[in-house]
């Protein structure tokens, strides 16, 4: 911290405030006064570190050269200078990384992780920008334009496509209009031989649905992404057809007509081919999931069912009856009917697989293995988690289940440092992923809890933070009342026990008017266990 800082020199006080926000301005004292104890030690000194006059500084007498300002001193000046290269493999490496949730170091690492990438742009190293960011859109049209001049029509396609990929058309984000006007001018250089395909002609109106989409062009994204299906269903593209169905969900959500729309498709696609009807329902699948967690929603989603599983049967589609029972399953879950639960959800991973359907084979599972810790049997859960994360990492549906799969591990590791350990690898796993933010609440609520657990309280505040930002673009639903579980356990391991205590209940009756009875359970039980001290008379 004294090395990146101005002059090497900081405030006593905002050193204490920075290392240890929760203590007491004693004990926090008593903490600073080791430390620097142990810092004199490693550093061989004890002249290494002086304290005097309220102000800490680092080797005050003699010349201190650190390698991150040597890097940024040199990135800028190469920026400046439009000489990035040589300066860009100078870069030793993420600041800190033994200790990657030190909320101080993360301004500079972040500083400094941007500087790089920008050397590596400003030198025109756009396969190294990806091998860091996949998702850096400049990157890849740097390759297409590259592509596009050289007259490699076919390496312009692939990089479109690859940068789609990264872009999900189920989440709602596709390539910009630039990136959408290389693609074509490279379509455009086809001849008789090389004509664009059924394919490509697909992944450029999907491109320009979700561009009319987040544009706010509804209208147009409604017609072009109806014309992106039938041209995918005439052709036989299960994957182009299931991402057109997915923005025409996506639009349909936002109208407040998806189940609609859904029952609609669901339908068509159970008396289409097999493996078309999965890419549909696999569209879908996420939607089906946010109508769940939306308030009381798997009472309603219970009988919508229902309904699917008739017309399932009549079609004698596997995959349909397969996302019935997983429906049907969830509901019982969430209702606290375990039994019932655990047979539906069973059921329905076997249809899954049995139909070749993976990321509803997965989901099932992943909720099967929340039953299984309902029910007490934790070890169970887990070998179930640790069976199906390699699935949930292949699957179309990955950046919706990778997380979820994460979420429950955390919750399965218990209270203890096993659950932050468990988080710090989940963050390892997700750097560099797309990722559904609705998906990713869970695992962020449950990263929360188990920071506060263990006394990492500037940590579980971060990730409450963005647990919050994220559950007031949903209002209603079990999301609120899971930020509230969240908010109890950092307030208990504060120590105000009076909120924490509050805080539960908020939470216990905001699940009980979802109709989550588990959870209101589990809420009500932590706020009975929390001690309120008596207050002096």
């Amino acid at each position: 911290m004294l090395a990146l800082a101005d002059r090497r020199r900081m405030n006593r006080e905002r050193v204490i405030d920075q290392l240890w926000p929760d203590l007491d301005p004693a004990a926090g004292a008593a903490n600073l006064r080791k430390a620097i104890h142990f810092a004199r030690r490693a550093l061989g000194s004890p002249n290494a570190i002086e304290s005097r006059n309220d102000m800490i500084a680092l080797f005050p007498n003699g010349t201190v050269v650190v390698d991150a300002e040597v890097f940024e001193t040199g990135a800028r000046r190469a920026l400046a200078a439009r000489a990035g290269y040589g300066v860009a493999d100078s870069y030793a490496g993420d600041l800190l990384p033994e200790d990657r949730y030190a909320s101080w170091a993360e301004e500079p690492r972040d500083r400094l992780r941007v500087l790089r990438l920008e050397l590596l742009k400003s030198a025109g190293l756009w396969h190294r920008v990806l091998a860091i960011d996949p998702t850096d859109e400049q990157a890849h049209r740097g390759l297409m334009r590259s592509a596009l001049e050289a007259g490699d029509r076919a390496a312009v396609v692939r990089q479109f496509e690859l940068l789609r990929r990264h872009l999900r058309a189920d989440l709602g984000v596709g390539p910009d209009r630039t990136s959408i006007g290389l693609y074509e001018k490279a379509l455009a250089m086809g001849t008789a031989t090389t004509a664009p395909t059924a394919r490509e002609l697909t992944q450029s109106l999907l491109a320009r649905a979700l561009v009319q989409l987040n544009s706010g062009d509804h209208g147009a994204c409604e017609r072009t992404a109806q014309r992106a299906r039938s041209l995918a269903i005439e052709s036989g593209l299960g994957r182009e057809m299931g991402e057109a169905s997915a923005v025409l969900g996506i639009l349909a959500n936002m109208r407040g007509s998806w189940p609609e729309l859904f029952r609609a498709e669901f339908a068509d696609s159970v008396r289409r081919d097999p493996e078309m009807a999965g890419h549909v329902l696999d569209a879908h699948l996420c939607l089906a999931e946010f109508s769940l967690y939306s308030a009381a929603g798997h009472e309603w989603i219970g009988e919508y069912a229902e309904s699917l599983r008739s017309t399932a049967q009549t079609a004698d589609s596997i995959q349909g009856r397969a996302m019935a029972e997983l429906l049907l399953g969830e509901s019982a879950l969430f209702s606290a009917r375990l039994g019932e639960a655990r047979s539906r959800l069973a059921a329905a991973a076997a249809l899954y697989e049995q139909g070749g359907t993976v990321s509803g084979h997965v989901l099932s599972r992943l909720r099967l293995a929340e039953a299984m810790l309902a029910s007490g049997e934790r070890s169970a859960a887990v070998g179930e988690l640790k069976g199906v994360l390699p699935l949930a990492e292949k699957g179309w549906l990955e950046p919706h289940l990778v997380v979820r799969t994460y979420a429950i591990l955390v919750e399965a590791a218990g209270a203890g440092p096993s659950a932050v350990r468990q988080v710090e690898r989940a963050d390892r796993a997700l750097v560099g992923r797309n990722v559904c933010p609705p998906c990713s609440l869970g695992y962020i609520v449950a990263a929360a809890k188990a920071f506060a657990n263990t006394g990492h309280h500037d940590q579980a505040r971060r990730r409450l933070t963005e647990a919050e930002r994220l559950a007031g673009m949903w209002p209603g639903g079990a999301w609120q009342a899971a930020v509230w579980e969240a908010r109890g356990a950092l307030r208990r391991a504060s120590g105000d026990l009076e909120r924490a205590h509050s805080f539960y209940l908020e939470a216990a009756d905001r699940f009980d008017e979802v109709g989550r009875p588990l959870d209101r359970d589990r809420c009500r039980s932590q706020a009975a266990s929390v001690t309120i001290p008596e207050q002096p008379r």
